[in-house]
């Protein structure tokens, strides 16, 4: 699938079959988020990819828009290094652009994905950390739900020209 098509065409999922992602399919979204353009170029990304049952059911308990994430076949964890990046917008740009580039690439891949998020919400950090067992320099941003799609969206236009602005407002 070209880039412009995937973006153009991706939607949230929140429908899955529960079928494991494979390995390779993991460590090509796990490369694209990589691949992501950051302030400075810090990259102050961590991945934690939940795969144990537990751990993921257990997320999506405390989590109140993860429900989902048992049926998907993982969950990938964007956080972000604050020791790598002190600025914390920075972080926040840098994380989010990895999501951007992880959902293209899942699109691409013929898989299904949702984003949601974690940062700012206190208690959505808070839990993430102790669930995950994060360092203290570690700021959980988002959570990506990710598998076999068990459900169709199809492409919707949400081009607002009223939204463009050139030079000034």
């Amino acid at each position: 699938m070209d880039a412009l098509k995937a973006i153009l065409t991706r939607r949230s999922i929140r429908k899955f079959t529960g079928e494991i992602i494979k390995d390779e399919d993991l460590q090509l979204i796990l490369k694209a988020g990589f691949a992501a353009p950051s302030a400075h170029n810090r990259q102050p990304w961590e991945f934690v990819v939940l795969k144990d049952k537990n751990n993921i059911e257990a997320f999506a308990k405390e989590h109140p828009y993860a429900k989902m994430l048992p049926q998907a076949g993982c969950g990938i964890i964007v956080c972000g290094n604050i020791d790598v990046q002190k600025e914390e917008g920075f972080l926040v740009e840098d994380c989010s652009a990895a999501i951007q580039n992880m959902l293209i690439a899942i699109h691409a891949l013929g898989l299904g994905a949702v984003w949601c998020g974690i940062h700012p919400k206190t208690k959505l950090t808070k839990m993430t950390k102790k669930l995950l067992n994060l360092p203290d320099s570690i700021i959980p941003v988002g959570l990506i739900a990710v598998g076999y799609k068990n459900e169709i969206k199809e492409p919707k236009d949400d081009f607002d020209e009223k939204k463009i602005h050139y030079n000034k407002w």
